[in-house]
């Protein structure tokens, strides 16, 4: 399969793979100068790059471990979501759940980027009862800890 990607300015990196099993590709933030996010607050931060992602697919932007483990931050609403129907610039939620403020420099990889096969079912109409299952409608918690 091939992703079409388009850069805002040639200066800005293609994302690569940064390994043979790697299943995302890394993000990076397209700023001018850096980007402070206080503790408990978020930032929309660009990545100056255009997607064009296949039909039946869509691509997920979710949070690096490093990030999240290191200084707390993280893909807000992760895994977001990039439909194969968006043409705008692909744009990161995060939010620094920490304790202090946490700085995104120009260039920082800031998430990655997951391709995963999507499946659009046909909504059928309303129904009154659905089928009994075991479980039912135990939510939170209920298959165990």
């Amino acid at each position: 399969m091939i992703l079409k990607i388009k850069r805002e300015t040639p200066e800005i990196d293609i994302p690569e793979y940064e390994s043979l099993g790697a299943s995302g590709f890394d993000l990076k933030a397209h700023l001018g100068n850096s980007v402070f996010i206080e503790p408990r607050d978020l930032a929309i931060v660009p990545t100056g790059l255009y997607f064009e992602v296949p039909s039946g697919y869509e691509m997920q932007i979710r949070s690096r471990s490093g990030l999240a483990i290191k200084h707390s931050v993280m893909v807000l609403n992760s895994p977001g979501t990039i439909d194969s129907d968006y043409r705008g610039e692909v744009k990161v939620i995060l939010i620094n759940l920490g304790h202090s403020t946490f700085r995104v420099r120009p260039g920082a990889r800031i998430a990655q980027g997951v391709i995963a096969a999507v499946q659009q079912v046909d909504l059928l109409e309303i129904q009154e009862d659905l089928t009994e299952t075991i479980r039912g409608s135990q939510g939170f918690g209920s298959t165990g800890v």
